[in-house]
Order: C-alpha cells, then sequence, then structure tokens
C-alpha cells in the first residue's frame, strides 16, 4: 500500500490533497499521514499543531522531512503562491514581466529544493512531490464547479469559487474562518478517479501536480 506524508499550510490543503490523491489512487489502497499540520486523530476538523506557509518551510528544513520518508513512501509538500513575496520568492521576471503559472511553478519548486536540500532532494526526488498552487488552492477547486473559462482562474480564486458556492451549496467560504467541512463537500468529486482524470487538466498548476503523481507514483489501476 503506497503511503504519502503531507506537508501542507493547513488542515483545509489537506483535504484537498487527500481528495485529489484518493482520486489518482482510484481502485488501489493508499495511506494518507497528515504531518504538518497535525490533526487530532480521534476529531479530523481539530488542529493540534499550526499551519501556514511558515510551518511548511520549517518542515522543509527540519530532520522531521528527513525522518518522514523512512516511514512513507512519498512525501506531498504543499504551498500557495499569493504570499510568495513574504518568503522573498518574486512572481516577475528581471525585466518586470509576471511569470506565467509554469514558471512560477518552477521557481517556487526550486526555491522547496533549496529548503530541503539540493543534495538530499536529489538522491530521493522520486519520493519528493509537489503541490504547488498558483495563486492559491481554491483555484483547484473552480474546475469542479465552472464549465466556461472560470475554471481555469489563478487569480481571487476564492471569490470566484464563492459566487458558485452560494448558488450550487448554499454556502461560501470565509477568507479568515476556512470551514474544513466546506473544502470536504467541494473537493469530494476529486476523490473519484474518473471526475478527476476529467478535471484536473482545466487548471495549470493542479495539472503540474497530477502529472508529477503520474510520473512517479506506479499505480495499477
Amino acid at each position: 500500500m503506497p503511503s504519502f506524508a503531507l506537508i501542507t499550510e493547513g488542515i483545509t490543503d489537506q483535504i484537498v490533497i487527500e481528495n485529489i490523491l484518493l482520486g489518482f489512487a482510484g481502485t488501489v489502497e493508499i495511506d494518507i499521514n497528515p504531518l504538518q499540520p497535525l490533526r487530532d486523530e480521534t476529531d479530523l476538523n481539530r488542529i493540534v499543531s499550526p499551519g501556514n506557509w511558515h510551518k511548511v518551510l520549517e518542515y522543509c528544513s527540519s530532520l522531521r522531512f528527513k525522518d518522514a520518508l523512512q516511514f512513507n513512501d512519498f512525501i506531498v509538500v504543499q504551498i500557495d503562491t499569493d504570499v510568495c513575496h513574504d518568503y522573498q520568492v518574486s512572481d516577475r521576471d528581471e525585466e518586470g514581466n509576471e511569470l506565467s503559472v509554469e514558471d512560477m511553478t518552477e521557481r517556487i519548486r526550486l526555491f522547496l529544493m533549496q529548503r530541503i536540500g539540493l543534495e538530499f532532494y536529489e538522491k530521493y526526488r522520486p519520493r519528493i512531490l509537489f503541490a504547488i498552487a498558483v495563486q492559491s488552492i481554491e483555484c483547484w477547486l473552480l474546475p469542479l464547479l465552472y464549465t466556461d473559462d472560470k475554471k481555469s482562474k489563478t487569480k481571487n480564486c476564492l471569490d470566484t469559487l464563492n459566487r458558485a458556492l452560494i448558488k450550487q451549496k448554499s454556502f461560501s467560504i470565509d477568507a479568515k474562518n476556512k470551514h474544513p467541512d466546506y473544502y470536504r463537500i467541494v473537493s469530494e468529486p476529486y476523490s473519484k478517479h474518473k471526475k478527476l482524470m476529467e478535471l484536473y487538466k482545466y487548471n495549470p498548476s493542479l495539472n503540474t501536480f497530477v502529472r508529477s503523481l503520474e510520473e512517479s507514483v506506479p499505480l495499477a489501476q
């Protein structure tokens, strides 16, 4: 049974990544182990350690990251790019032009590699996967709710997501108090292999993540 350790900004990000992994695995049973932030085993909605991008970077630089590969087949590191300036990564090229999604994803990937340690990363490259959401993981949910060009948006995704949620689900997500159950409801269709394979390509950074799974994780459906 392949096992995946998750290092994410928050519990809502974990929920989305978990459903994507389940959908990718399809009929293959997998084991998912959230490491950052930790969740209480008796209450999957309760966080027992804090989470944010600071904690993601801290974990990547720690011995705990290296130890995690002793007990898991793969590590998934999730981070959003909307606050990249806070961790001193620019979203623009030398001429001041905004980077494409592909170039931004690659820039953050290289940054995370350095935090992990290039020598260690190269040794375990196939087992370290990056879920880099441009600009936020809410963008990855848009293909589940839209059929027009909005499904591929990479900016202001929470507002766009909420407009659809109010109409289709009768709730919205508070930017400052994100309810885990809402993310579970919205992302649940991704846990189905057919649905994930149908939709992931519409968001460019989600596409990059799923393609990395296809390249690194051998699963026999």
